[in-house]
């Protein structure tokens, strides 16, 4: 079911250590003007700030964890399992959160996050993303991996169970880019040499090219000359599409085990990969809406809105009130993207933004 609130669908994002233990989150989101909450299901490591919760001002996520109960009749039998968060005091801090929330009158997104777990890459560096040059993303499970899928599907039906809706994210490959901690990459690589690092040379992915007639040896030579010397791919299109059907088959899987609307993060840049991936050309028509990153507030982010208008379904705009964004910015910013089509707006971060940002929320509805 799809919140609405002064004709947009306004939505804040949230961790469950944001909602548990503090008595004034729920009301402090309504206050920020938000119907729903995207609240962390299955969520990638991460070092939160909790600048408003009276008991903590910092939470550290050591690894991606499952935060519902990780069934052992479930996962027993399976070499892909999800963890449970050892930095939390209960076992569904998710479902305890939520029952939180909706007692005030939100509603939950269940916000799961699927093929983003550098604990999985590591220890099963065969199902990770390698470069042409043989270097894995162990941050990047590969879906063109039937056991990454079947692990992505099982993950979001335990995480989703309840859940009013479900906000999907890294529904697909992740690339080169990785914002992770001390990270050292930024500038360093052309737009064409992201694009390139970016294409999947695992077991899998070879496979899948042979199958297309292309020589899994030379497509890798191919790329590192390109990456090189800033020559053409001229199977770009069959690399592309190699990638979008993996892509599609992971949806499809995750979807099959879904029983509520999705919201899915998602690129019109088909070559985009990351937490939202590019739009494959059959994506729109199987989600309620698609989610598109518009964070800075150029004013060239609103194509990004126009472009994912084009297909089917509605759109919504991923926003941040969050440093470097400068707050004089962020109503124009809305405006611009209304204007470009946005149906809504999901705001981040609910736990993360400080008390002087907390009435920027307010400028989405």
């Amino acid at each position: 079911m799809r919140v609405w609130a002064g004709g947009e669908v306004i939505t804040g994002h949230a961790y469950p250590w944001d909602v548990l233990g503090d008595p004034s989150f729920a009301g402090r989101a309504i206050a920020a003007g938000v119907s729903a909450v995207a609240l962390a299901a299955a969520y990638h490591s991460t070092r939160a700030a909790t600048p408003l919760h009276p008991d903590h001002q910092l939470v550290h996520a050591r690894y991606a964890a499952l935060y519902r109960p990780v069934r052992q009749q479930v996962w027993a039998s399976r070499r892909l399992r999800p963890l449970g968060p050892e930095w939390m005091s209960t076992q569904d801090s998710f479902a305890e959160a939520a029952e939180t929330l909706r007692a005030a009158g939100l509603r939950v997104s269940a916000w799961v996050v699927l093929t983003h777990n550098t604990r999985l890459g590591t220890e099963f560096p065969d199902l990770a993303v390698v470069n042409c040059f043989g270097e894995p993303y162990p941050y990047a499970l590969c879906p063109s991996s039937a056991e990454v899928r079947e692990y992505a599907a099982t993950l979001a039906r335990e995480a989703a169970a309840g859940a009013d809706a479900v906000s999907l994210e890294a529904c697909g490959q992740l690339g080169v880019t990785h914002l992770s901690h001390h990270e050292k990459t930024d500038g360093a690589f052309s737009p064409a040499t992201e694009r390139w690092l970016s294409v999947c040379c695992c077991p899998a992915c070879r496979q899948a090219w042979a199958a297309r007639g292309l020589d899994p040896d030379e497509v890798t030579a191919t790329l590192r000359h390109a990456i090189r010397t800033r020559a053409e791919v001229p199977f770009a299109a069959e690399l592309l599409a190699t990638r979008h059907a993996a892509t599609d088959a992971l949806r499809a899987e995750v979807l099959a085990e879904v029983d509520v609307p999705v919201t899915l993060h998602a690129h019109p840049d088909p070559w985009a990969t990351g937490a939202a991936p590019g739009l494959t050309p059959s994506t729109a028509g199987d989600v309620a809406a698609l989610l598109v990153p518009a964070w800075p507030t150029d004013p060239a982010t609103t194509d990004l809105i126009v472009r994912a208008r084009r297909t089917s379904a509605p759109v919504e705009a991923y926003v941040t009130v969050l440093s470097p964004t400068e707050p004089a910015a962020l109503t124009d910013h809305w405006r611009r993207l209304r204007a470009a089509g946005a149906t809504g707006a999901a705001v981040y971060h609910l736990g993360l933004a400080p008390s002087w940002r907390q009435p920027l929320f307010r400028g989405f509805g």
